[in-house]
């Protein structure tokens, strides 16, 4: 166990009826970027502030380096929060804001000054110091906000959606800096989403919320390729979804009988045959093919030019839509027509069964 190993374990929660955490348990290691990703509503906001110490929970614990803080009040915890609305003061500068908790904390105003000189050189905000927030930008704001959570060095930073207030493009600029900044500083980040995008692009491990638990928890990589279940193969980037049934288990395959006709794919959990089990196939991994050598033929019902791609949906003669991710090479050239009937092709190792 490291110094800075933070453990979460058995978190539950309950508002009247509704259970906001159940059960909620995952470790943050050292130094590590750890995203909690779900829909709304799904807990992962309640286990951060929970984490913090601004909610209380009916049972679990949170521990640090071995130390219960489950009952510490937030301001005992070393932690550093960043806030979905930033929370700036307004009456106050940048540098005044980014100073502020180092003022609670009795520091004496040389060193003060030499601390926040620090940390708006990593933020490169030096020269915004003495503007208010209303002055800034989006972005900038964000920094400060960073900036403050930053500058007395706390053991965790804990961040609750702070791009999300932002235009896409100055996100996906805000993603690199903040991955670029966490490896600068050494500083375990716990960032809650609801942007599959950001985990995938940011994170070192993901934990994935449904309904006030943890239903997967892993690498980005180990998710998206290796859904637990249907949820998360819909929800951790898009999938089309068919029913196969299991004719034949052999060197650790699953033969399995499907729209597509017949194949061998690995599995997550162990099957049976003849059991019925959900496959999974990602908008990018169909090719176009002659409907004579395709995996599964369909007619084109609907297709929209994103820049890169070309969105593409199908429909099968046995009624399922198939959504189909192609390269856009010049607008619509070399896509196929409307109502025109398109075979589609798919490797065995790209259909991913889903048994729970």
């Amino acid at each position: 166990m490291s110094n800075n190993d933070l453990i979460v374990t058995g978190l539950t929660k309950s508002y009247a009826a509704v259970r906001a955490l159940n059960d909620v348990s995952f470790t943050l290691a050292d130094g590590e970027f750890l995203t909690l990703l779900g829909p709304s509503g799904s807990g992962k906001s309640t286990t951060l502030m929970t984490i913090a110490g601004f909610t209380t929970v009916d049972s679990g614990q949170v521990s640090i380096a071995g130390a219960d803080i489950t009952d510490l009040p937030p301001q005992a915890r070393g932690f550093g929060v960043v806030f979905q609305g930033y929370a700036l003061f307004p009456h106050m500068t940048v540098a005044e804001n980014i100073a502020f908790p180092l003022k609670v904390r009795g520091l004496g105003r040389a060193e003060r000054d030499a601390k926040v000189s620090a940390v708006l050189d990593r933020v490169r905000l030096k020269a915004l110091a003495g503007r208010k927030p209303r002055e800034l930008s989006g972005g900038q704001q964000q920094r400060v906000a960073l900036a403050r959570a930053m500058v007395y060095n706390p053991r965790v930073l804990l961040l609750d959606e702070p791009l999300s207030a932002l235009d896409r493009k100055l996100r996906a600029e805000l993603q690199w800096e903040l991955k670029s900044l966490h490896r600068d500083i050494g500083v375990s980040f716990l960032y809650v989403t609801h942007d599959q995008e950001e985990a995938l692009t940011m994170s070192d491990r993901v934990a994935i919320f449904e309904s006030g638990r943890i239903v997967q928890y892993g690498r980005p990589d180990e998710l998206f390729e290796r859904p637990a279940n249907r949820f998360v193969a819909d929800f951790f980037g898009k999938s089309n979804f068919f029913t196969g049934e299991v004719t034949g288990i052999d060197d650790g395959l699953a033969e399995v009988r499907w729209e597509g006709g017949l194949a061998r794919i690995p599995t997550q959990k162990p099957v049976n045959i003849s059991q019925r089990v959900d496959l999974a196939v990602r908008p990018h991994r169909f090719n176009l093919a002659t409907p004579s050598d395709a995996t599964l033929v369909g007619t084109l019902i609907e297709r929209s030019y994103a820049g890169h791609v070309l969105h593409c949906i199908f429909r099968t003669p046995q009624g399922t839509d198939v959504t189909v991710e192609m390269p856009a090479v010049a607008g619509y050239a070399g896509a196929p027509e409307i109502g025109g009937l398109v075979g589609l092709t798919v490797e065995p190792r790209a259909i991913m069964a889903i048994t729970s």
